[in-house]
């Protein structure tokens, strides 16, 4: 205990006490993700992750009252990174090309789960049951569709209100088993082929038109 005590001072050292609990919180937020995107929720445990950390358990319930928040704070940082692709994405969308900037938003969601497939996993798959992860979940869920009516609107002009969030509600829905299904590899490798068929449905209906 006592050279435990010694590495812990030596480690913090010259670091605020804000700055240290800071820091702390960031290591426990990655080192669950790190356990959550490549074992799974069940690898999440106070230990597992205080061990993976080489932090106190005392540290650990400083920053989270359990392992679910924990897995909601993983879960808003990876969300949040995403939410960064997206912004450039809808940019695109702003220079007068729309159909570019839902190309660039459903590349964005693809590209950025599969480059690192703990991503997907926590955005997407694992902990489905987690009421913590599922809460989050149907919020980005409810904010993309929110995107996707806005973007709708751009695409397809035509559309009356009604139709227009029938098909951002669809969007949304497709949106996220496109993810599944693209994270499981059912879907080949050739990401550019993907978006630019899943583009054309939403635009058209049908991408032969």
């Amino acid at each position: 205990m006592a050279s435990e005590r010694g590495s812990s001072a030596t480690r913090w050292a010259g670091v605020s006490l804000a700055d240290r609990r800071s820091e702390r919180r960031a290591l426990l937020v990655e080192a669950a993700f790190e356990l959550f995107g490549t074992e799974g929720e069940a690898a999440v445990s106070v230990r597992a992750v205080c061990r993976s950390a080489r932090l106190h358990a005392r540290y650990f319930y400083e920053n989270f009252a359990g392992t679910d928040e924990l897995l909601g704070a993983v879960y808003d940082q990876v969300a949040a990174e995403l939410a960064e692709r997206l912004l450039a994405a809808e940019a695109a969308g702003q220079g007068g090309d729309p159909a570019a900037g839902l190309r660039a938003g459903i590349h964005g969601v693809l590209e950025f789960s599969s480059a690192d497939p703990r991503r997907g996993r926590v955005l997407f798959t694992e902990g489905r049951a987690n009421p913590v992860l599922a809460a989050r979940r149907q919020a980005t869920q409810t904010a993309l569709m929110d995107a996707a009516l806005q973007q709708s609107t751009q695409v397809r002009p035509e559309l009356g209100s009604r139709q227009a969030r029938v098909s951002a509600a669809m969007f949304t829905g497709a949106m996220v088993e496109l993810a599944h299904q693209w994270l499981s590899g059912t879907l080949g490798e050739d990401l550019d082929a993907v978006v630019e068929y899943a583009a054309s449905l939403v635009m058209h209906g049908d991408p032969r038109c």
